[in-house]
């Protein structure tokens, strides 16, 4: 059971990372650029973020009156069921003993809901912000999949938060199930979970508008153990690590949404397969042009700049592909990891180490070209040698450019 507990507290503080307010202003932004009313006459659930820490909580209070919001609703997670928090020795805060709703036992058993809405100027100063909020507990301890808060997500029209890394499927689950508009962190690499991909493919989610080719910091508790490098690059990012706060810097973090923004409607500028062949910075294209998959209808593109313009059948390309996914532009069909049909079946696989067979591991196979010859880390079972590629996305042209003559 300690063991267990252990594990339980390890992995509910890996799951505190705390989103900076320049990364979700840029994220909301660029929804606002795209669309004004994006947030007027919505209500806006945030089911992980208590304002008295909550960058989201925060900044949809600062903006409450400028966006139109309808009514912001955000909750918080009870300490006592946060295995990562010791009840002997927490603290409220100020914020909440200082309120006539404070009740010693609660704060620690309870989960609480934040509430602003229109026309409750409760400061009476003209405006509606943070300094208006009402709160109450919960009757539980605020997990985003109880009753109570499903509800609230059921009442929402918009719901904006950095989720539990570990509960990420879960999450995704419970926002399309709630038919909500929706604007999310998670890892980048989920992009490839099987239960994910599908509603990327089916234009149900997509990649945000921002963060996607850089580094994101987050807060973490003081007792995180962070490495060295990430500390480093997070200071070099502008948010230098002191006693009472760490930081630390992710490089796979990302938006996940389905509110439309600009980015995702800029068309990529292409080369034909020609003058890919003849002016590519990739010396494989340029020297060997576009590989034909041994088990897919489709051709190996090694990079998206590679991606040619004028070929209108299946092409594989890098999952990084979804950075720059113009829905106006392609179609996405499938993976070379099991939702598309294959054209071939690899009844075994060997591997072939400096020209000599050797024991292989099991598997099946992903995209798979031709080699020229056995070689270094090849594997056949069709008496040729085959070499398999990363994880590759198929997609196909809406409107490929007219091939020349």
């Amino acid at each position: 059971m300690a063991n267990t507990n252990l594990t339980a507290a390890k992995m509910t503080k890996n799951d505190e990372f705390y989103t900076q307010w320049a990364d979700i202003e840029r994220e909301m932004n660029a929804y606002l650029e795209y669309d004004p009313d994006a947030f007027r006459d919505k209500v806006v659930l945030l089911p992980c973020d208590d304002p008295e820490w909550s960058n989201f909580a925060k900044y949809f209070a600062l903006h409450f009156d400028e966006f139109g919001i309808k009514k912001l609703i955000s909750t918080s997670y009870a300490p006592a069921s946060n295995p990562a928090i010791d009840v002997n020795d927490y603290q409220p805060t100020l914020f909440e003993m200082e309120s006539p709703s404070y009740d010693q036992e609660k704060s620690t058993a309870r989960g609480k809901k934040f509430v602003l809405e229109r026309g409750t100027d409760l400061t009476g100063d003209g405006r509606v912000n943070i300094d208006d909020l009402r709160w109450e507990y919960l009757e539980g301890d605020g997990d985003f999949r109880s009753g109570e808060v499903t509800a609230l997500r059921d009442e929402a029209d918009i719901v904006i938060t950095n989720p539990p890394f570990s509960l990420f499927r879960t999450f995704i689950s419970w926002v399309i199930e709630g038919g909500v508009q929706f604007s999310m962190i998670g890892n980048s690499n989920a992009v490839t979970y099987r239960d994910v991909f599908p509603l990327i493919r089916d234009n149900k989610m997509w990649k945000g508008a921002t963060a996607n080719t850089s580094d994101m910091v987050f807060r973490v508790p003081v007792d995180f153990d962070v490495k060295g490098s990430d500390s480093e690059k997070a200071a070099r990012l502008g948010y230098p690590s002191t006693p009472e706060a760490r930081y630390t810097r992710l490089g796979n973090s990302c938006w996940f949404t389905n509110i439309d923004h600009g980015r995702r409607h800029q068309p990529l500028q292409l080369l034909t397969m020609a003058e890919n062949k003849q002016f590519s910075t990739l010396a494989a294209v340029r020297e060997h042009g576009y590989p034909q998959y041994d088990n897919f209808d489709a051709i190996e593109v090694p990079a998206i700049k590679s991606i040619p313009s004028d070929f209108d059948g299946l092409m594989g390309v890098p999952i990084t592909f979804l950075d720059v996914y113009n829905p106006d532009q392609f179609q996405i069909v499938g993976t070379t990891e099991g939702d598309y049909p294959t054209t071939r079946k690899y009844a075994k696989k060997k591997r072939v180490v400096d020209g000599v067979p050797s024991k292989s591991n099991t598997g099946t196979m992903s995209g798979v070209i031709r080699e020229v010859e056995f070689g270094k880390g090849t594997y056949f079972d069709v008496g040729y040698p085959v070499r398999a590629v990363y994880k590759r996305i198929l997609i196909r042209h809406l409107n490929p450019a007219t091939k020349e003559c």
